[in-house]
């Protein structure tokens, strides 16, 4: 069997990771310590709306990070519940991804930075999402499902 997390593995790392060090910068911005170019940093980010809505992604970023890097742990341990959570990050991790391409578009405002970022938030997990859908088919049932499914 084709082994998804393999594949999937460097992606999820680097999603993961990734919001992680978004997040730790964000917080260092928020208590006024200047740590990147202001450049670096999307259209009307001082406006008190959009930078809301910016922050408003932190519980779902973390949540999907948090997900993500357990599922990587448990699949390195060869614990079955690494599917679930990693199908639950990679479906937070699209939406992430589509809500800000969907309110960058609304605004009309297209930076190639933002929009390559949140493109592949939206696009990677669609990618294996329909593969760890196959696999976890394919995985016999535990002795406890089938006892379950007895009783139904």
């Amino acid at each position: 069997m084709d082994d998804v997390m393999k594949r999937m593995k460097p992606f999820v790392l680097l999603t993961d990771v990734g919001f992680i060090l978004y997040w730790s910068v964000s917080l260092l911005i928020r208590m006024g310590l200047e740590v990147v170019p202001e450049a670096w940093l999307f259209k009307d980010y001082d406006d008190p709306i959009v930078y809301a809505w910016n922050w408003s992604f932190f519980p779902l970023d973390m949540l999907l990070s948090v997900c993500g890097l357990l599922a990587v742990r448990r699949h390195s341990r060869g614990d079955p519940s690494w599917r679930p959570l990693a199908a639950f990050s990679l479906a937070l991790t699209f939406c992430a991804g589509f809500m800000a391409v969907s309110f960058w578009a609304i605004r009309l405002d297209f930076d190639p930075s933002w929009w390559a970022a949140n493109l592949f938030l939206a696009i990677w997990p669609l990618v294996f999402l329909p593969r760890l859908a196959r696999a976890d088919a394919s995985v016999p049932a535990t002795s406890s499902r089938r006892a379950v499914d007895r009783t139904a």
